[in-house]
């Protein structure tokens, strides 16, 4: 790994260009650099007061940091010098390369660095608060700070607008990275994991680069326990495959990402502002360790909007222990409803001894984070005077409880960026937003079970290869035998390419019977299933109906009825990552949009994990006195899936069985396809 440290932490900077390094020597002595600044430029005298030097060749010894502000083509150039005297690193500004399809011109860039470092291109730079180092070509709205979160950033536009929020949020580094030609998101994770001050990271991302290295600096963060989150760009888009399965449809980009950054302890967010949100539970108070909450506020329609927007979260108001309801009664008397969330009036507003008791009785009953609920009337037409003991009683009982504590807005412009700042100098954290930061304690939540779950036994599988090249689909009697010796149990079955020969095979079956059109990729709608065939009559009814299959006739023992029907597929993502889905089967698989998505390869815990997760669930563990099925069954016919996927897995661009029957004491595969690349060996 190059040594980025120069780049991130210089102590000189060169600037090289015109009016975008003029923008970047305004912003190093507005952040208070104390650095030396080089300007760079080969006709001016000198830039915002600072004497340049016509060339690169003229500084007097070698930069650690660059930033190279002139166009695409001479950017190439600059680099390379930069490179000769042994620079540490540079900030790529210029775009126009491999976005823009000039690959060949990126190449050329990264030849010319050579061991140095860089940024880029098409990248804004860099914002090292901790350090004043702000090398950058435009406003931001940073300060300094002592400790902070780090940000990294695949837009330059978003990295600026993050820099503005007023959430009372301390950012210790924003790093945008561009093209990534070089220097990567893992690279840079790498960096702030290892500096003591930065508390948490932050990923904006439109996609993961290198997967092998984004996994190694993820999991490298997850055992050290500093706690990353991401929100993920373009999940919109569906998976490139052209999908011929179910599974297809349900495992699009979208949810491998996903499903890629839990397996990596990542615990991924919707929106800038649960992002921001988030960041400030996890730099206030780290991952936290359950969901557990108490709400407390004066008003009964708080209390009520606390638990109604958390209902369908994965956070929880447990009672309070009887000691803290007797503590209560006595500070709160008689007239208020005991229960959690808590909503105590305001008999006690404005007595702090009072309040900072009551809030004292909450903090010590326990709970993973204490949120109480608190709006500031504005400043400019109201007086808000009588809201400040409530602010000093909070803070006094969070400083003598020790217990993680954070005020609570219902709506983000009801707390100004100064009143935000008193309180966290107390010691308290806020929250911007009553749904945005119940979202954010959910994300703080995930994060720390992501982190103390067991890590994953084996690294995952990056398949590379072409999977928009011709492939073979294999027939259903074709794709339920290469399964089957993998241990996936399937029903007794007869092939023939005619009808009186699919008649006589019958003989070696007992009815009731299913009889399947080979070779069509989509039987039902396709008209080529016929189920529930009694007797030899009705088979042959049932063959002169059917629609021919090109490969002829597949006729099978029917399945007594299941407890439900799942789906099982594995697809393989444009990243090379493969995805194993489970979910809801049979005709519910459109209907329910009911799945679980995982990073294979994968475990049994994490199967078992991932069935509970299902809607269908409810069903799988016995539904009002109904037998359940066999969790053990069903995990071993997946778990077949997978170790004939790893056979395959180098060839393998689509599985799917649907529906998985799972049955009191089986799970029975009833019907399958799998499309494989046609030049396998």
């Amino acid at each position: 790994m190059r040594n980025l440290f120069p780049l991130l932490n210089p102590k000189s900077i060169a600037v090289i260009g015109g009016g975008w390094a003029q923008n970047v020597i305004t912003q190093l002595q507005q952040s208070g650099y104390v650095g030396d600044i080089w300007p760079v430029h080969p006709t001016r005298p000198n830039i915002c007061g600072i004497p340049c030097v016509a060339d690169i060749s003229d500084l007097s010894t070698a930069p650690d940091a660059a930033f190279i502000g002139v166009n695409r083509c001479l950017t190439v150039q600059v680099m390379q010098s930069l490179s000769n005297m042994g620079a540490g690193g540079a900030v790529c500004f210029a775009s126009g390369f491999h976005e823009a399809g000039n690959s060949d011109l990126q190449k050329k860039l990264v030849s010319a660095a050579g061991d140095m470092p860089f940024l880029g291109p098409n990248c804004y730079g860099l914002l090292n608060y901790l350090d004043n180092a702000t090398i950058w070509p435009d406003q931001h709205g940073g300060v300094s700070v002592m400790t902070g979160v780090g940000i990294l950033a695949q837009s330059s536009n978003i990295a600026i607008n993050l820099t503005m929020q007023k959430r009372g949020l301390p950012i210790g580094q924003m790093i945008t990275v561009g093209n990534q030609a070089q220097t990567g998101l893992a690279d840079l994770i790498e960096v702030q994991i290892e500096d003591p001050r930065i508390t948490a990271i932050g990923l904006y991302l439109e996609g993961f680069g290198d997967i092998r290295t984004f996994e190694r600096a993820a999991l490298k963060a997850r055992t050290l326990g500093k706690p990353i989150i991401a929100l993920k760009v373009g999940t919109s888009e569906k998976s490139q495959i052209s999908a011929l399965s179910h599974t297809a449809s349900l495992a699009g980009s979208a949810a491998t990402s996903s499903a890629f950054l839990k397996r990596l302890g990542i615990a991924e967010v919707k929106s800038l502002d649960v992002f921001l949100e988030t960041l400030k539970i996890l730099h206030a108070h780290g991952p936290l360790r359950g969901n557990r909450l108490s709400s407390v506020s004066c008003s009964g329609g708080e209390a009520s909007l606390m638990a109604d927007q958390s209902e369908n979260m994965d956070l929880c108001f447990p009672d309070f222990p009887a000691v803290t309801l007797d503590n209560l009664s006595d500070i709160l008397g008689t007239n208020v409803t005991l229960a959690n969330p808590l909503d105590y009036h305001t008999y006690i507003w404005g007595d702090v001894p009072a309040m900072t008791n009551c809030f004292k009785s909450v903090m010590n009953s326990d709970m993973d984070l204490n949120v109480f609920v608190l709006d500031i009337p504005r400043t400019d037409r109201c007086d808000p005077a009588s809201f400040i003991p409530t602010i000093e009683a909070i803070i006094k009982a969070q400083n003598q409880t020790g217990a993680p504590a954070a005020i609570l807005c219902s709506l983000p412009e009801n707390l100004s960026e100064d009143i935000i700042k008193q309180i966290q100098a107390g010691g308290v954290m806020v929250l911007n937003g009553m749904e945005t930061g119940l979202k954010a304690i959910e994300a703080a939540y995930r994060s720390g079970k992501y982190i103390s779950a067991p890590m994953p036994e084996k690294p995952i599988w990056l398949i590379e290869g072409d999977q928009s090249a011709d492939a073979v689909i294999l027939s259903e009697f074709s794709a339920k035998n290469e399964l089957n010796k993998c241990g996936l149990k399937t029903p007794k079955n007869v092939t023939s390419s005619s009808k009186d020969g699919i008649i006589t095979a019958a003989d070696n079956l007992s009815f009731p019977l299913a009889l399947k059109a080979l070779g069509l990729p989509h039987k039902t709608e396709a008209g080529g299933v016929i189920l529930n065939i009694n007797t030899y009559n009705e088979l042959a009814n049932a063959c002169a109906k059917i629609a021919l299959g090109p490969e002829g006739f597949f006729l099978e023992e029917m399945v007594p009825k299941p407890i439900t029907e799942l789906i099982i597929g594995i697809t393989r993502d444009p990243t090379g990552l493969m995805t194993l889905t489970i979910g809801a089967g049979g005709i519910l698989t459109e209907l329910l949009q009911d799945s679980a998505s995982l990073i294979l390869p994968c475990s049994a815990e994490d199967i078992k994990t991932a069935l509970r997760s299902l809607k269908v669930h409810t069903l799988l563990s016995g539904y009002r006195g109904q037998p359940s099925a066999s969790i053990p069954a069903i995990i071993d016919a997946i778990s077949s899936i997978i170790a004939y996927a790893e056979i395959e897995k180098d060839n393998l661009l689509e599985l799917d069985v649907n529906p998985l029957m799972a049955g009191t004491d089986s799970a029975i595969a009833v019907d399958a396809l799998i499309r494989l690349n046609q030049d396998r060996n």
